[in-house]
């Protein structure tokens, strides 16, 4: 029924999604396995993407050729940058999109590719022969052969749905869990645990009292996530901003003794960062108020998610909670929130190319993965269907450093540290943050998905002349002068101290008050020269400009870091052989199996002088 695939993917959520897409457009015939068809790259929680970190991450899978942030501007219903007042490696892009049309252009995309199958079905087995994995087996009883498989599982591996004290098999509200998977694997050798997430109650818009609420717009100025020339729509939606207080929180407390958090039935770890609401109050009892955003889910439904409101209390108990939130006194409820427990194998088990160590050919993407978000799903799952297309073909395989991007930390992270509660991206995570910006994600990456074939001539030619355009920014800069009558009336304006004499342009763009757009207002003939260049070209300019001397410094760190990160170890050390490290270092370190000296050192339990010790025997 099935000819032989060379990549199948099992799960179509973001992860899957991203890893289908890259392993087709290198070349190789793949089939797209989900339970459902209908809700394919479904925003199973908020409709959004990005924000802090993780639009960094959307804006590196852009980069490389990756679709999730094309999609994303395909569909916002708003856009905005966040932490603007920050320097600018803290800059995050954040849309509020319409969940059924990025869903849509999802499955839109994937049907416009020629080498790209779909199959709705269950997967219930791998078929490992000879330690490496060569199809699957569905719940039809179907054997399809494939020379590598990625799983992308998400929530659903025997998934159990809490609301309450009822629970209930199910990977997500609606939809049936998936069994058999773990066990398989368990049997193989592979280790897994639980964990767990939430999703707030949905609502009928037209029930709540917006008049009580504070408006919270888009930016006026809106940016995108994609590099290339996506048209975006014309017009934005409102979000707004409400407030719990004490009733609400006394009146959610009252469903404690029912909470399947607080009885233990929920085993699973949840996201430390995003508690839910009767966490919140648990945790920080001397808050007096918790923030609430909401949200529309799209252009023209009514439907609106309660941001902030995420739970597993009794239905009853959310909704009368609810109605004690201004602006919701006659809420209606579409759908409670609700708990999810769900099967993860700890990261530990991977390769840094996301292949497991275990079994050969089989590679892990998204939440199986023990990560949370769509963000941090859809970059394992893009790295995932490039090594498995590169390992099939005997081609080079792709691993990000940490220091050239988000995606690159947010693996090593998983591979070398493990995570035992569900792992989230932060900038606070990424060392090198301020070289890893969201404005440069295209001058860092593009090169090398251009040299994997991921995209084409155009775009490398464009992110080349961004470099070019920029520097010829500069140089304008430094070699041109203003004069006191043009500049001293804008210096004036935001507070600079005036100058006395004509002054070189970049060294008022150095001034930490003063702006490109400053210097253009005041100097008419700087105007019109930048008038040549896109805005993305003259802020990289000006980013360049004001943090040149931070910039340097971060390269030294990264340069002095290089040595350890290129010394390669061989996957088949014997780490047992040397008694001169620490017991747990000989452990660790045979787990890990790291590629580098750099790796190894940011193991968990592999202490400085083990370090010393590998260094000197490798020498």
């Amino acid at each position: 029924m099935f000819k032989k695939y060379n990549v199948v993917v099992v799960g179509a959520g973001h992860a899957g999604c991203e890893a289908a897409a890259a392993a087709a457009n290198l070349g190789s015939s793949v089939l797209l396995i989900t339970m459902n068809m209908g809700v394919i790259a479904q925003m199973s929680c908020n409709p959004a993407i990005g924000g802090v970190a993780k639009g960094q991450i959307v804006r590196e899978i852009d980069a490389m050729g990756g679709y999730t942030g094309i999609i994303a501007d395909k569909s916002t219903i708003q856009f905005r940058m966040l932490n603007l007042s920050k320097g600018p490696a803290m800059w995050s892009p954040r849309t509020q999109n319409d969940r059924m049309r990025f869903a849509e252009e999802w499955r839109l995309q994937l049907e416009a590719l020629p080498t790209l199958d779909m199959w709705q079905d269950t997967v219930k087995e791998v078929i490992v022969k000879n330690g490496k994995a060569c199809g699957v087996i569905t719940s039809l009883g179907i054997e399809i052969e494939a020379d590598a498989v990625v799983l992308t599982n998400g929530t659903f591996l025997n998934g159990v749905i809490h609301i309450g004290e009822k629970k209930f098999g199910g990977g997500r509200t609606g939809e049936k869990a998936a069994t058999g998977l773990t066990e398989q694997l368990v049997s193989l050798g592979f280790e897994s645990g639980r964990m767990k997430t939430g999703t707030p109650p949905r609502i009928d818009g037209r029930s709540l009292n917006y008049a009580l609420m504070e408006e919270q717009w888009g930016d006026d100025n809106r940016g995108k996530f994609s590099y290339t020339d996506v048209p975006l729509p014309t017009e934005q939606r409102c979000c707004w901003i409400t407030y719990t207080n004490d009733k609400v929180h006394e009146m959610l407390k009252t469903g404690f003794e029912r909470s399947p958090m607080f009885t233990g039935r929920i085993k699973g770890l949840g996201p430390r960062y995003c508690p839910s609401i009767e966490d919140k109050i648990n945790r920080f009892a001397e808050r007096e108020r918790h923030q609430i955003f909401v949200e529309p889910e799209g252009w023209n439904t009514v439907e609106i998610y309660v941001n902030g409101f995420s739970t597993s209390l009794p239905e009853d108990v959310q909704q009368k909670a609810l109605r004690l939130i201004p602006g919701f006194e006659n809420a209606k409820m579409y759908r409670p929130g609700y708990a999810i427990e769900y099967d993860f194998f700890p990261p530990m088990q991977l390769d840094l190319t996301l292949e497991t160590l275990i079994v050969k050919h089989l590679f892990f993407a998204g939440q199986i993965n023990g990560t949370t978000g769509y963000e941090e799903a859809a970059a394992q799952g893009f790295i995932a269907g490039i090594n498995a297309h590169q390992r099939i073909n005997d081609d080079k395989e792709l691993i990000l450093k940490r220091s050239e991007s988000y995606i690159g930390v947010l693996i090593d992270d998983l591979v070398t540290k493990g995570t035992d509660e569900p792992y989230r991206m932060f900038t606070s995570r990424a060392e090198h943050r301020l070289l890893l910006r969201q404005d440069n994600a295209d001058i860092r990456l593009t090169p090398i998905a251009h040299k994997l074939g991921l995209v084409g001539d155009d775009r490398l030619n464009k992110v080349n002349e961004k470099i070019k355009n920029s520097d010829n920014i500069i140089q304008y800069l430094k070699q041109n002068s203003t004069t006191v009558d043009k500049m001293n009336p804008i210096l004036e304006e935001v507070g600079s101290s005036l100058i006395s004499q004509k002054t070189k342009l970049v060294n008022l763009l150095g001034r930490p008050q003063i702006n490109i757009n400053d210097l253009a207002k005041g100097d008419v003939d700087f105007g019109s020269y930048l008038n040549q260049f896109d805005k993305e070209t003259i802020e990289q300019a000006e980013i360049k400009v004001k943090y040149e001397s931070y910039f340097e410094k971060e390269m030294e760190i990264v340069n002095r870091m290089k040595k350890m990160e290129d010394r390669e170890i061989n996957p088949d050390f014997d780490y047992s052989s040397l008694v001169s490290l620490s017991i747990e270092a000989r452990q660790k370190l045979a787990q890990v199996k790291p590629r580098t000296l750099g790796q190894a050192s940011r193991i968990s339990g592999v202490s400085p002088s083990d370090i010393s010790v590998l260094m000197v025997h490798m020498s």
